[in-house]
């Protein structure tokens, strides 16, 4: 599994280097100031269309062609995974649909499938060879007992006897008591990033750099692995907040 640990990191160049050395990291189209640094020293990235972003500041973004630009640009790079095709979170099944057919064939794009949305557009989307899953609607707050009811139907429809019949990327669900539930290929948060500034976190002795801190956050996450099998709900009725 590939943890993507989402950025900005708000820190200075160095720290952002030392914390994302060898790791993956997820940049947003919105706020990509980190990606030049990134670039040259993760193990690899991946690109968010900043449609997440964008709604949660009340925007809706109309014209696309500087983000198919900007993907154009680092998709040849060499630690260059892939990028979030275009979605509105709150848009209809078919106008998401069309941003499906308007993405360049020649650019490694993985479609989000809202939870929010139709199972049968989840089925149909099972022929990419990656789909993103998205916390939309009333399944936004990712791991609480409904988010786990949405992800069971969804699982049965993703899954042969436990395996799923193409790659999944979870959406701001870098938490390991929601990933390692599901079999998931990859997983992104900005966790490691928002934490590092919770200083209570670190109990006594609190690491001076960021990029430390950053680290101790990110290595609790990377110690676990998601699910090699789904198996079912976990029937926990907890849950926890991560964005």
């Amino acid at each position: 599994m590939h943890h993507y640990h989402g950025t900005p990191c708000g820190a200075t160049r160095q720290d952002v280097s030392r914390f994302l050395a060898g790791r993956h990291a997820f940049i947003s189209f919105h706020r990509p100031e980190d990606l030049g640094t990134a670039a040259e020293v993760c193990q690899s990235f991946a690109i968010d269309n900043g449609a997440y972003s964008a709604w949660r500041s009340g925007q809706a973004i109309t014209d696309w062609q500087p983000y198919y630009d900007f993907v154009e640009e680092w998709h040849r790079h060499p630690a260059f995974d892939w990028a979030i095709i275009p979605d509105t979170i709150t848009g209809t099944e078919a106008d998401n649909d069309v941003y499906l057919e308007d993405w360049p064939s020649h650019l490694e794009g993985v479609p989000v499938w809202h939870m929010h949305e139709t199972l049968e557009r989840l089925q149909r989307l099972l022929t990419w060879p990656r789909i993103a899953i998205g916390s939309s609607g009333g399944f936004q707050t990712v791991g609480t007992p409904s988010w786990w009811r949405r992800m069971t139907d969804a699982m049965e429809i993703i899954c042969t006897n436990g395996r799923p019949n193409t790659r999944l990327h979870g959406l701001r669900m870098l938490d390991p008591m929601v990933f390692n539930k599901l079999p998931l290929a990859s997983a992104d948060s900005t966790n490691a990033v928002r934490n590092s500034s919770n200083f209570s976190r670190f109990g006594q002795y609190c690491p001076p750099y960021a990029s430390t801190r950053m680290s101790i956050n990110a290595e609790r996450i990377e110690a676990h692995q998601s699910a090699g099998t789904w198996t079912g709900h976990p029937e926990t009725g907890q849950y926890t907040l991560f964005g």
